[in-house]
């Protein structure tokens, strides 16, 4: 797809202020399975919506939906302003090709989902972001679609409206509805999606969900130093196994060790050595702790003195990508001196749990199991 910065009576041809928004894109999502759509702004994944919707046309290739494709791509995106929120009910429902009746029979649970029951009569230009985002999915996801097709968009809900979306969307690929999602929200990617794409004007990567995460998260990482100034830097970190070997993946349980090397510049005491491990996906903090200069036995560091320290620790983690921190700070002043960010990326694979963050080592047996002998009576 081309995109212009002025009209062009020319066709396809090529013109020096032109660019291609999305090239050389290529994908399939089955009957049943959900494909999550990440890249930074800009790169072009609203585009790839507009072309399955036929909002946009390609300029060379094809796209194709089959069956009914229930779309939210823009906050009130079909919504005609003037009319209320009733009425753009039935004309979305008109524009899928439903039956007044069949509209009929469900208004009263679109409505009842998108929480705007006090506004339903009200024109839609009065109402807010998020109850437009409310009512745009509602009517996407109560006309039975083959194909669900849902931009970031979603982020104008609240909380709870968005726990229920997703609980939807699950719901869809249950029954075998394909569903391409868009969003910033990479943990909503992880939790929902089998497959991902990672866009940037063109397809860097994909495949697995967790596989496309991986490759994205670490795209958009660089590393994060805080400026000398002056007791103590962090010069290096490393992720390592049980043997001592570079790690990058663990599995729950496994033990592993961040390796940091210090050098102090200048002479200093009372110091807190910090370790912090979060989710990539939405910076959730799954741990953070710290050792004493006094625990370590670092007493007054002395200038140009350099020491390493090993943390070592278990992966108690659900499955998912973790960016390891580390950190100094100078308790009398509350000052940090200097952190490391990502200090090392580690993925963890199991397939136990659905979502969440500390694996619990769940065991489960059956203690009893009997019938129970009941009468049946007239």
């Amino acid at each position: 797809m081309r995109r212009d910065a002025r009209e062009s009576d020319r066709g396809t041809g090529v013109q020096t202020n032109e660019f291609w928004a999305v090239q050389d894109v290529s994908f399939e999502v089955r009957p049943g399975e959900a494909m999550g759509i990440i890249g930074p702004n800009g790169a072009g994944k609203s585009t790839v919506l507009k072309l399955l919707t036929k909002i946009l046309r390609p300029t060379r290739g094809y796209c194709a939906a089959r069956g009914r494709v229930g779309a939210l791509i823009e906050v009130a995106a079909g919504f005609h302003p003037d009319l209320t929120g009733r009425e753009n009910i039935y004309l979305q429902g008109a524009i899928m090709g439903m039956k007044r009746t069949e509209i009929a029979r469900k208004l009263d649970e679109i409505v009842a989902f998108a929480e705007v029951g006090d506004f339903i009569d009200t024109q839609v230009k009065r109402y807010s972001s998020g109850m437009s985002a409310r009512l745009g999915f509602s009517i996407a996801a109560h006309l039975d679609p083959d194909v669900l097709i849902i931009d970031e968009v979603l982020s104008g809900g609240d909380m709870p409206f968005q726990r229920r979306c997703v609980e939807r969307m699950q719901e869809f690929k249950a029954r075998g509805v394909g569903i391409i999602f868009v969003s910033h929200h990479l943990q909503a990617v992880m939790d929902l999606c089998d497959t991902a794409l990672f866009l940037q004007r063109e397809m860097r990567a994909i495949g697995p969900v967790a596989e496309v995460m991986e490759r994205y998260v670490q795209s958009t990482e660089r590393d994060r130093v805080l400026p000398r100034r002056g007791e103590v830097e962090i010069v290096k970190a490393q992720l390592l196994d049980a043997t001592g070997a570079p790690a990058t993946s663990a599995e729950p349980g496994e033990a592993l060790t961040l390796r940091v090397t210090y050098v102090a510049h200048e002479a200093v005491g009372n110091l807190n050595f910090g370790f912090v491990a979060l989710r990539s996906t939405d910076r959730l903090v799954a741990y953070d702790g710290s050792m004493t200069s006094a625990e370590l036995g670092l007493d007054t560091l002395e200038p140009g003195e350099q020491f390493v320290i090993d943390f070592g620790f278990r992966v108690n983690l659900a499955r998912g990508q973790y960016h390891l921190e580390c950190h100094v700070l100078h308790v009398p002043t509350w000052r940090f001196l200097s952190y490391l960010l990502p200090a090392g990326i580690l993925t963890v694979q199991e397939t136990r749990t659905f979502a969440g963050v500390a694996n619990l080592e769940l065991d489960a047996q059956v203690i009893e199991r009997y019938r129970l002998d009941v009468e049946l009576r007239a």
